[in-house]
């Protein structure tokens, strides 16, 4: 295609940005696909709780598609880990790890990470990343989402090994991966898919280096990654100065009650910000604590969502979000606290509710600087229900785990969502029909919880209500928030109501911890209700007349 034209500032040219940008956002996306359709498990392929990610042949992150937010802001770190491990990377090689203080987030998120090269050439041309949880990684309950006090209760931890060389699988490699897992079967699929969509991703980026030369594609990185820095910094800049300060707190860490806060300040001064987590509490016994690379992922989203929040007489960037649009955040985290864990402590809540409170604490203290921009408090939590046990109608092991979904907090201008995954996760649902077809549990009740988001002038969304019908006996692990605190609204709008969880045995219903682990047998029962939604602005007695109950108003849509 030639040089682009550029401005006399040195600007790349919008429609080059725009057609390349894309480009790589679809070879991201196409992985997803590959990963997806071939996966093993109802997680991978109904829930698509995955994600897949471009670098440059540097591991500079170039573009990703819209999959797992807590996934997608932590890979580079993977990224690093891998090619740091293995420098001479070659063709057909590919790097596993889910070690959460090497790059990755917790134990089932295992990651895989390889190099593209154009044939005949000995510098690679990009770097291909997938991430998946895998619904049972080992450890001391099924589906690797325990209340753990360290991380070898949590499961098989796996620092960068390689688990393709030049092409083919290390069996030895696989094998002990698999031995150390529930479900085999399942996983063994689920890594062959992810291996899959690599082969997808590099195909790709062979055939754009052919159409277009693998210069000008390497050169087009570059120009895309440089793009990402000034419109963040763009952004940064229509942000007043000053320093914005909020905290807020986890229910508790699963071996105590008590609260857990985290607590930050952003200062932004011209078009740079600084995120500073001084304050937050030290590390807990339970497994609420974070590593590094999640709060990087939660502060990262945050400030993307003001990136794809444009002012009003602008349209959204046309342009992936990648290693640059981060450049100009800095992130402080005190060593060894929930935000900042280290090794041996268990790790397994940070990524999926720790990861929620960042960022209900980022855009809580950028909610002072932004009143009309930022929305309330979502649920602030993923609802982690995992169920493990012996399927007798297969004669097999089985571990069902999933996230559900809860009110989104209200906005400005418009009532918050129900019954939808918010922020850090963005996975589906698994459908009743999948679920019932794959597990030995029946789904008695699904339901939208009337009245459970937040009060305002925009109502929060609400919560849902999921009731279980084990078929067997079986072990259940829940990891949950917002039992007790409550989404936060602003500008005058109320809470939203807070989740609960139950189970019911011997036909008798008893409420249970926001993290803990029961026995459930045939005809048992468990029901989890999510939280509803923050709302926003001092609700009026019209609008109340109006929408008494559901979390959204049809009228504003």
């Amino acid at each position: 295609m030639g040089q682009p034209d550029r401005d006399p500032h040195g600007l790349v040219d919008p429609a080059e940005v725009a057609f390349y940008g894309n480009l790589f956002i679809s070879i991201a996306e196409e992985m997803g696909v590959s990963l997806g359709r071939t996966a093993y498990s109802p997680n991978i392929k109904e829930r698509r709780d995955f994600s897949c990610g471009l670098f440059d042949g540097d591991g500079q992150l170039i573009a990703q598609a819209m999959h797992i937010p807590v996934h997608l802001g932590a890979m580079p770190r993977s990224v690093d880990a891998a090619l740091g491990a293995f420098a001479d990377l070659g063709p057909g090689d590919v790097v596993m790890l889910n070690d959460p203080f090497a790059g990755g987030t917790h134990l089932p998120d295992i990651t895989l990470v390889s190099r593209v090269f154009v044939p005949g050439e000995d510098t690679p041309i990009a770097a291909l990343a997938s991430r998946a949880h895998h619904a049972d990684v080992g450890g001391m309950s099924p589906g690797s989402m325990p209340s753990a006090r360290e991380i070898v209760q949590e499961g098989f931890r796996i620092p960068p090994v390689r688990l393709r060389r030049s092409g083919r699988v290390d069996e030895d490699i696989l094998s002990l991966l698999l031995a150390n897992t529930r479900t085999p079967e399942e996983r063994g699929g689920d890594l062959r898919a992810q291996l899959a969509a690599h082969e997808t991703g590099a195909r790709r980026v062979v055939e754009a280096a052919e159409r277009y030369g693998a210069d000008e594609l390497d050169r087009r990185m570059g120009d895309i990654v440089a793009h990402g820095e000034r419109l963040m910094r763009a952004v940064i800049q229509r942000i007043p100065d000053g320093r914005y300060e909020f905290e807020d707190c986890l229910d508790g860490d699963g071996v105590s009650d008590g609260p857990v806060t985290v607590r930050c300040a952003v200062d932004i001064e011209g078009d740079g910000a600084v995120v500073d987590f001084a304050g937050t509490d030290s590390e807990r016994p339970g497994g609420i604590n974070a590593v590094a690379a999640v709060t990087l992922s939660a502060v990262y989203y945050c400030f993307a969502c003001l990136l794809m929040t444009p002012a009003e007489e602008e349209t959204p960037p046309d342009v992936p979000i990648n290693g640059g649009c981060f450049q100009p955040i800095e992130v402080r985290m005190p060593e060894r606290s929930v935000v900042s864990a280290g090794p041996p402590r268990s790790v397994a809540g940070g990524n999926v509710e720790t990861s929620q409170r960042i960022v209900d604490v980022v855009l809580g203290a950028l909610s002072q600087a932004l009143p009309g921009v930022v929305p309330a408090a979502s649920q602030g939590t993923m609802n982690n229900v995992s169920i493990g046990g012996w399927d007798h109608r297969h004669d097999r092991p089985f571990t069902y785990y999933e996230t559900l979904g809860g009110g989104m907090g209200a906005r400005p201008d418009r009532p918050g969502l129900d019954a939808v995954q918010v922020h850090m996760t963005n996975t589906l649902n698994t459908p009743v029909e999948a679920m019932e077809f794959a597990y030995p549990l029946r789904v008695r009740r699904y339901e939208i919880i009337d009245g459970s988001g937040g009060p305002g002038l925009h109502r929060g969304g609400c919560g849902l209500r999921r009731e279980l019908e084990t078929l067997g006996s079986c072990q259940v692990a829940l990891l949950t928030e917002r039992r007790k605190t409550r989404p936060y609204g602003l500008a005058g709008g109320g809470p939203g109501a807070p989740g609960r969880n139950r189970v019911i045995t011997d036909g008798a219903e008893r409420d249970v911890a926001a993290k803990c682990s029961v026995e459930l047998g045939p005809g048992d029962g468990l029901i989890v209700e999510t939280p509803g939604g923050g709302g926003h602005g001092t609700p009026t007695a019209s609008k109340e007349a109006r929408d008494p109950c559901r979390g959204s108003d049809s009228t504003d849509d």
